[in-house]
C-alpha cells in the first residue's frame, strides 16, 4: 500500500539545531559531543545583581545586630534587669542635713573684700514656695544677709511677701556673714536668679534656682540617688505644677506609692525632691485631696520650721 505522505530524512543534530523555534528557553544541548566548548551564556540583568547586592548588604547589617544585641545580653546576667532603684536606695549613705556647714569658699570661690551675694527676681502673682524653704534651711546653716525689695515693674506686693524672710534682730557689718540672699519682687515669667555676673550666665526656673541653692548644702548622693531627686523635681514642676488633672493625679499616685515605702520621697532624709513636690501641691491647691502617704508626708514636712513658716505667708 503506498505511503500517505513523504517525510524528508534528518541527516545531522545539525540540521535540527537549525529548524529548532526561538520562543522556548534555551537548554544545553545532551548530544554535543564531549571536549567541544559550551556556547556562550547571555549576560545577568543589571537590575537583578543590583537587587542581590542589596540583599547581601542587608543580610550583612542583619548579623552585625544580632552579634550587637548578643554581645550586650552577655553583658547583663541578672535576671531582674528592671529591679525597683528605690531598693538600692535604702541602703544608699545619706549626709543629713545638719547643723555643720560646708565650706562656702570652696564651693563658690572666695572673693576677698567681698560677700558672695545671691540675687533673684520672681513674680509676686506665683511666688517661689521652694526657694523661700531653701532659704530657712540656709539659715540654719550659715550666717545669710537677707534682704526683700520691690522693682518699679510690680504695682503692689502683699505685706506677707514683703516680710518673707523675717526681721533680723541682729544687725552685723556685711563683711561677717557667709552669704548674702536678695529677694527682688519683680514682673517676670519665671524666676530668675544672678550669682555672678563675671563668671557665670544667669539661671533661670524655680527648679534650676532650687538646684543651685540646695547645693550648697554640700550633701553627696550616688548616681542613681541623684537621678531620683532630678526626676521627682522635674515630674513636680513640668506635671504636677502645669501639667492637667490627669497628670496631677498620676503624680499623686506615683508619690503614695513611693511614700509607702520610704518616709521621704527618696530615701529616708528630706531631699531637694521633698521641698519642691510640697512647694508644687501646695502652689496648686491639690493638697487637700491628696491620698494618705502624701498626706501624712506633708504633715511630716509642715512640722519642720522651714516649711512651717513659708505655710504662715499663704494664709
Amino acid at each position: 500500500m503506498p505511503a500517505m505522505y513523504k517525510v524528508r530524512p534528518l541527516h545531522s543534530a545539525a540540521v535540527l539545531a537549525e529548524h529548532l523555534p526561538s520562543c522556548m528557553y534555551p537548554l544545553p544541548n545532551l548530544h554535543r559531543a564531549p571536549g567541544t566548548a559550551a556556547p556562550p551564556q547571555e549576560e545577568a540583568d543589571p537590575s537583578l545583581q543590583a537587587l542581590e547586592s542589596r540583599q547581601e548588604e542587608i543580610l550583612k547589617r542583619l548579623y552585625e545586630l544580632k552579634s550587637a544585641v548578643d554581645g550586650l545580653s552577655k553583658m547583663i546576667q541578672t535576671p531582674d534587669a528592671d529591679f525597683d532603684v528605690t531598693n538600692i536606695i535604702q541602703t544608699d549613705e545619706f549626709s543629713p542635713l545638719s547643723t555643720n556647714g560646708a565650706d562656702l569658699d570652696l564651693m563658690l570661690g572666695k572673693d576677698y573684700g567681698a560677700l558672695k551675694d545671691v540675687v533673684i527676681n520672681a513674680n509676686p502673682s506665683l511666688p517661689p514656695l521652694s526657694l523661700l524653704v531653701i532659704h530657712s534651711l540656709l539659715c540654719e546653716r550659715y550666717k545669710i544677709l537677707s534682704a526683700v525689695h520691690t522693682h518699679s515693674s510690680v504695682k503692689s506686693v502683699p505685706e506677707n511677701l514683703l516680710k518673707c524672710f523675717g526681721e533680723q534682730t541682729k544687725k552685723q557689718p556685711r563683711h561677717e556673714y557667709q552669704l548674702g540672699f536678695t529677694l527682688i519682687w519683680k514682673d517676670v515669667p519665671k524666676p530668675q536668679m544672678k550669682f555672678s555676673i563675671q563668671t557665670m550666665c544667669p539661671i533661670e526656673g524655680e527648679g534650676n534656682i532650687a538646684r543651685f541653692l540646695f547645693s550648697l548644702f554640700g550633701q553627696k548622693y550616688n548616681a542613681v540617688t541623684s537621678t531620683l531627686i532630678d526626676s521627682w523635681v522635674d515630674t513636680a514642676l513640668f506635671q504636677l505644677k502645669e501639667g492637667s488633672s490627669k497628670e496631677r493625679g498620676a503624680v499623686l499616685r506615683s508619690m503614695n506609692a513611693a511614700l509607702g515605702k520610704s518616709p521621704w520621697l527618696v530615701g529616708s532624709e528630706l531631699t531637694l525632691a521633698d521641698v519642691v513636690a510640697w512647694s508644687a501641691l501646695q502652689q496648686t491647691g491639690t493638697a487637700s485631696s491628696a491620698p494618705a502617704n502624701v498626706h501624712k508626708w506633708m504633715k511630716s514636712c509642715e512640722n519642720l520650721a522651714p516649711f512651717s513658716s513659708v505655710m504662715k505667708l499663704l494664709k
